[in-house]
């Protein structure tokens, strides 16, 4: 409710037990309960969009190399398009550098970092356990073979640590959406289903009792599409599950051409799989992470891409979109995958291109809009975990045949 609102009923409901007091007969009047507002960071009711932050100058290296006008001048052109949060990186082995011991360095950056992004009205999304980003492994000191991530006392004791040191920090912050697990943690550490749901239960009780309130989320890979360390159906049972599409490494080129179905529509298509997993029409999704990852689409396509995805999704009810990412891969850092240079909204010099100028226009758009949910019946989610199966499915839900 409005304070203005607040104050006038308020007002209202004063003089209405004034009066009945003078009369002394009529009975007081109840004034309406106050209906709490939905908290931002849970209003899965209006679309919101954000982006992965990738720093331009020394990408997640930053955090050894800390560059404050750098970081600003990311921010400010990250604010220029329209997003409300910001899904950011602390890099798991330089915060926690034993399994007991932190850098008060890092932290601090983090908080400055948070503050920076709140006076740009920018929200955050804290991935914990990174793990993997672009196919490089940032791993603990104390790290063990799997499923030990999953299994081991000693491990366990080392996340609830970090857990509760993170949530000192961000509690103290107003811009924080919650926390993911991580970064993909099903392709860094690996688990039977069984042992990676017990544990996912765990940890997510762990957050809710360190964070209270947050949005709190594992932002995953492979599980939604094969059998990976999370079942689907304990992954839908989260306040929010969120999706990571990526036509690329998915495999939609299998099926058709980088603008058919099987691409434009793979965000769409895994929002109804992870509805029918659900078994719950209703059920809100997040596209945690979503671009092409296909090198050879010029950028004007790309932009086109980004178009058609995003509004196929927004046809489908998919609630929050959070863009990969901000900025390309600076090319001084030559040892990672060709599409990493290619994948932001701005060049490394803040330069916004097609992609970022699409996204921006979306965000005129859409954002605050009210997510409209879909209605049509679904399918039972596919007979087995495994890719050919569920590309099955999904190009029946698509009516694409390659």
């Amino acid at each position: 409710m409005k304070r203005r609102e607040f104050i006038a009923n308020a007002a209202c409901a004063a003089a209405s037990l004034s009066l009945s007091a003078c009369q002394g007969s009529s009975p007081a009047i109840t004034p309406p309960p106050v209906i709490p507002p939905v908290q931002p960071n849970r209003d899965f009711a209006h679309h919101r969009f954000g982006v992965n932050y990738t720093p331009s100058q020394d990408w997640w290296y930053s955090w050894q190399n800390w560059n404050l006008d750098s970081i600003k001048q990311d921010l400010d052109a990250i604010a220029s398009v329209g997003v409300d949060h910001m899904r950011i990186f602390p890099i798991w082995p330089v915060f926690q550098t034993g399994a007991a011991s932190f850098s008060t360095a890092a932290l601090d950056l983090l908080s400055q970092l948070l503050t920076e992004m709140g006076t740009r009205g920018l929200d955050a999304v804290i991935p914990v356990f990174t793990g993997q980003l672009s196919g490089h492994y940032f791993l603990p000191v104390f790290n063990e073979a799997d499923p030990a991530f999953y299994t081991d006392n000693g491990f366990w004791n080392a996340q609830a640590l970090y857990i509760k040191k993170l949530a000192a920090l961000i509690n103290a912050h107003n811009n924080i959406i919650g926390f993911d697990f991580g970064n993909e943690v099903d392709t860094c550490w690996s688990a039977p289903l069984a042992t990676g749901d017990a544990w996912m239960a765990k940890m997510m009780a762990l957050m809710n009792s360190a964070c209270p309130g947050g949005t709190h989320v594992n932002g995953i890979s492979a599980s939604w599409y094969c059998y990976h360390t999370f079942s689907p159906k304990a992954l839908t049972e989260n306040l929010l599950p969120v999706m990571h599409c990526y036509p690329y490494w998915l495999g939609s080129l299998n099926y058709g051409g980088p603008m058919d179905p099987p691409s434009t529509q793979l965000l769409s298509a895994s929002a109804a799989l992870i509805r029918s997993y659900a078994g719950n029409l209703q059920k809100p999704v997040w596209a945690g992470e979503y671009n092409t990852c296909i090198v050879s689409m010029p950028e004007t396509q790309q932009a086109a891409w980004l178009e058609a995805a995003t509004m196929s999704a927004i046809d489908a009810g998919v609630c929050w979109f959070t863009y990969w990412d901000s900025h390309d891969l600076n090319p001084k850092f030559t040892d990672f995958n060709a599409v990493e240079y290619s994948l932001g909204l701005f060049t490394n010099a803040g330069v916004i291109k097609e992609q970022g100028k699409t996204y921006k226009q979306l965000i005129a758009a859409y954002k605050g809009k009210t997510v409209t949910l879909p209605t049509a019946t679904l399918p039972p989610p596919p007979a087995s975990l495994d890719l050919d199966t569920t590309w099955q499915w999904l190009l029946d839900y698509m009516k694409w045949k390659p």
